[in-house]
C-alpha cells in the first residue's frame, strides 16, 4: 500500500486549529496577548442557526465568524456571559483554498483569523492591511 503525500491529505480540524493559534501568535505585541482571550473554534460547517441569522443560504460562503462583543462596545460594568469566539469552518476554508490554488492553507487560515479578530478589536481595513498583507 502506498502512503499519500502529506500535502495531498485534507487538513484536519485539529491542524486548522493549530494554524489558527499560530496566526494569533504572529500578531503584533499590542494585540497578541488580548487575542489569546478569544476562544478559537474549528468546525466542519457553520450551524444552521448561524447561517439563518446571517441570511446566508450556502454554508460554503462562510469561512469564519466572530461571535462576541467588540472591545469598542464593551464596558467595564458589563457582565461577561460567554467568551468571545472566532469560529473557523473547515470545509468552506478547504473549498476556498482549493478554488484559489495560489495560497497556502496557512496563509488562508491566517487571513480568516485576522479578519475575524479585526471585528473584536474594531479595526478598520487600513488596520487590517498593516497586519495582514493579504489586504494590500
Amino acid at each position: 500500500m502506498t502512503n499519500p503525500a502529506p500535502d495531498s491529505i485534507a487538513p484536519s480540524l485539529a491542524f486548522l486549529e493549530q494554524l489558527a493559534h499560530e496566526a494569533v501568535s504572529t500578531l503584533p505585541d499590542t494585540f497578541r496577548e488580548p487575542a489569546t482571550h478569544i476562544r478559537l473554534r474549528v468546525e466542519e460547517f457553520p450551524a444552521d442557526g448561524m447561517l439563518e441569522e446571517l441570511g446566508i443560504d450556502d454554508a460554503f460562503d462562510l469561512t469564519g465568524l466572530y461571535d462576541g462583543i467588540p472591545l469598542t462596545e464593551k464596558s467595564t460594568s458589563d457582565q461577561m456571559t460567554r467568551p468571545d469566539v472566532v469560529w473557523l469552518f473547515r470545509r468552506p476554508i478547504l473549498d476556498e483554498w482549493a478554488e484559489r490554488g495560489n495560497v497556502s492553507i496557512q496563509e488562508l487560515v491566517t487571513h480568516v483569523v485576522i479578519h475575524e479578530i479585526a471585528h473584536h478589536f474594531g479595526w478598520s481595513d487600513d488596520d487590517i492591511a498593516a497586519i495582514d498583507p493579504w489586504w494590500e
